[in-house]
């Protein structure tokens, strides 16, 4: 089966097993576990934030991130696709009771000119208190396009003057950094906080990073109890996150290279389209609107010759690239998918 779902999927390493296998572990919980302390400061420092903090998963980091920015009937803007509004259950009205105020990007890109709309004023009782920006980076519903540095300082700049924190769901930073052949502070030296996984491209088996401010950190420590979040002896866990962030990162290349040859091949059959200017990272959206049939009827096609996919929409199909995916993957992708095509033509 050649799993093209998420790159969620990637198992870890034979250096990440022996490392969870000899990691010297403690109570995190007492901050007493060595391997979780120094991945937490390997990801602080990488990440250019005085502290950072261990989590379950990305939904995790970027929930905590809303309660510790905002309380209950505060407001928090979100591009209209983001994966804080999208795909995470409701919960920053569930768990944090905030609203949220989402604008339309184009590529993931919020127009400056609207976030500046609707940044609530103070001093109003009728309305709620703006308490965070969220940006993504890549943004995954755009396709893993990457939100370049010079953006983000726009809106950090318009962040800072209006007293409001930027919180950055950095799932797939590592990507944007590798895309852009950056440093990941090129990014993050305009957030306050960010999240990012550990276990998509990276390949730890779990965990996500959420870095920012000391005090903040601390408090968001507190919010990680409170939802459940404190594990005892996690160095066993954050052992193949250190080996993620020492070993795993320049290797993404590989998987940009590999979206953007699926990308390329796929596009080359009638009735199928792609953004091949915009296949910037691992992940390639296809449309086959043209071709008459659902996303998922497609993909259940796929299937039946041992091809993975994901539905994006009614037309829209999503592959992502991934460690376990290898070339002979793509060319077989790629002349599996023209199969699929030939037969729904002579079905009629």
């Amino acid at each position: 089966m050649i799993d093209l779902r998420s790159d969620t999927v990637t198992k870890p390493t034979q250096e990440m097993r022996e490392a969870m296998y000899h990691a010297e572990v403690g109570d995190d919980v007492y901050g007493e576990d060595p391997t979780v302390t120094k991945l937490e400061t390997l990801a602080a420092e990488m990440l250019g934030k005085e502290s950072a903090l261990f989590v379950t998963s990305g939904t995790q980091g970027n929930q905590i991130a809303v309660l510790t920015h905002g309380k209950p009937g505060d407001e928090i803007i979100l591009e209209a696709d983001s994966h804080i509004f999208y795909y995470e259950a409701g919960a920053v009205a569930a768990l944090a009771g905030v609203q949220t105020r989402t604008i339309q990007g184009e590529r993931g890109r919020m127009p400056l000119d609207k976030i500046r709309e609707a940044i609530r004023e103070e001093g109003d009782i009728h309305l709620p208190q703006t308490a965070m920006i969220g940006l993504e980076n890549t943004h995954n519903r755009a396709g893993g396009v990457v939100i370049p540095p010079d953006y983000m300082k726009a809106v950090y700049q318009l962040a800072q003057e209006k007293g409001i924190p930027v919180h950055l769901d950095g799932a797939r930073l590592f990507n944007a950094a590798i895309a852009l052949d950056v440093g990941v502070k090129e990014f993050t030296k305009y957030v306050d906080t960010v999240q990012v996984c550990l276990s998509k491209g990276l390949s730890a088996p779990m965990g996500s990073i959420l870095a920012g401010p000391k005090e903040w950190i601390e408090r968001a420590r507190k919010w990680r109890k409170r939802l459940g979040g404190g594990m005892r002896q996690s160095g066993l866990m954050a052992a193949p996150g250190i080996v993620a962030l020492t070993k795993m990162v320049d290797r993404l290349a590989e998987d940009h290279h590999r979206a953007k040859d699926l990308a390329k091949g796929i596009n080359e059959i009638e009735g199928i389209q792609i953004d091949l200017e915009h296949v910037e990272t691992n992940i390639v959206l296809i449309n086959i609107k043209q071709l008459g049939i659902t996303a998922v009827q497609f993909l259940n096609e796929l299937k039946e010759f041992g091809i993975l996919g994901s539905a994006f929409g009614e037309y829209l199909i999503r592959l992502t690239t991934h460690r376990e995916i290898q070339d002979e993957d793509i060319t077989q992708t790629v002349n599996i998918f023209t199969k699929v095509v030939q037969q729904l033509r002579k079905r009629g």
